[in-house]
């Protein structure tokens, strides 16, 4: 009996040594979160009708992976017309810079000569041939009128006579009218031709010179270079134009953004997919992220300071991570934060980046973040 008694009485001391030794060990401080990532929302900017579906929900993809193909639509033509009108903008700047071409150059030289000359020819008036052959002209038509009056004289007499009849008077008649009108046109001629040629005509050649003069020297200096630029700028709109299309193009191919792993796909070919409208959801598993809260009597702790953190499904193992943000503001404890502080009072919400082992935990995995060490506490 009496030794039962004391095998009783170790017992109980045992056991109230161990209470005591644990109200004397200190847990180092611990909060929980879960496992977040980013959710990346793809689409495509065009949209359009699909053509083919190459994602998988649970699939992992990598960076530039084929996820979605669209149907081109009307774009394939629009580009080709684009692509006609750079071509066009391309000869027409191209033109601008050559110049104007050598037959172009001669034939406007060509012109100045000319005109250059017939003002030449206006300025001297006529050659004294000229004059002289229009007198002699003058002399001859005189003569012939004075031969027709005479004729006309005879035949009057002859016609009084009865001689002759009267359609040899009427000819008569007729040739020295001709006569005298001949020798009207004649004198007029000579007159012009001795007063030389009009002030009005010389001043019409000038500029007609002149004219002729500007378009020589203007294909000779070639466009101005306002012209070139503007045909330049046209060159660079249309080469805007194309690439508009051709981005087009490119957004009829939907590639993952980022490595990751399909989360949501609700894609057939042949469904419509609206511009500027997510198509699928990638969650970015290359970039992990533990969210929890910290109690504010125990914010003894800074942006970029190494923490280890565990999670259930490897029990025994820590991963490093580090903190990546601390915020400025204090709020209550969300309800789904687990700390051993009380729930009701303010804490202030940190993110703690996950280091190592993102091949292995996951997002939505509840995770412990130890900011004290678990080897020796503080």
């Amino acid at each position: 009996m009496i030794k039962r008694f004391i095998l009783f009485v170790v017992a109980v001391g045992a056991l109230v040594t161990f209470l005591f030794y644990q109200q004397q060990i200190k847990e180092p401080l611990k909060v929980s979160g879960f496992i977040e990532a980013d959710e990346i929302r793809v689409g495509s900017r065009v949209g359009g009708r699909v053509h083919e579906v190459s994602a998988e929900e649970g699939r992992r993809v990598s960076v530039g992976d084929v996820l979605v193909k669209l149907e081109p639509f009307d774009l394939l033509e629009r580009r080709a017309e684009a692509q006609s009108k750079l071509s066009a903008a391309q000869a027409e700047c191209e033109k601008r810079k050559a110049g104007f071409r050598e037959e172009e150059i001669a034939q406007a030289q060509a012109r100045r000569d000319q005109l250059a000359a017939r003002l030449q020819k206006l300025e001297v008036g006529p050659r004294k041939q000229e004059i002289a052959a229009a007198q002699a002209r003058l002399d001859l038509a005189n003569a012939q009128l004075e031969l027709a009056e005479l004729n006309y004289k005879r035949v009057e007499t002859l016609l009084k006579q009865q001689t002759v009849s009267r359609e040899d008077m009427d000819k008569a008649e007729t040739e020295r009218k001709v006569a005298r009108a001949t020798v009207q046109v004649r004198s007029e001629e000579l007159t012009l031709l001795q007063e030389g040629t009009r002030i009005e005509d010389i001043a019409e050649a000038k500029a007609q010179l002149e004219e002729a003069s500007q378009a020589w020297q203007l294909c000779v200096n070639g466009y101005r270079a306002e012209d070139i630029a503007q045909a330049e700028a046209t060159v660079e709109a249309a080469s805007a134009a194309l690439r508009v299309i051709d981005r087009q193009l490119e957004e009829l191919t939907i590639t993952a953004p980022v490595e990751g792993v399909i989360e949501a796909v609700e894609l057939q070919p042949g469904d419509l997919v609206a511009p500027n409208a997510p198509v699928i959801s990638i969650m970015d598993t290359s970039h992990l992220w533990v969210r929890a809260y910290v109690p504010e009597n125990r914010l003894n702790i800074r942006v970029d300071q190494k923490v280890p953190i565990s999670v259930d499904s490897y029990p025994g193992e820590t991963f490093a991570a580090h903190i990546s943000f601390i915020a400025r503001q204090a709020e209550f404890t969300p309800g789904n934060v687990q700390t051993p502080e009380d729930r009701s009072q303010q804490v202030f919400r940190i993110k703690v980046t996950i280091d190592e082992g993102l091949d292995r935990v996951r997002p939505g995995m509840v995770t412990d973040v130890w900011l004290e060490s678990r080897e020796s506490p503080e």
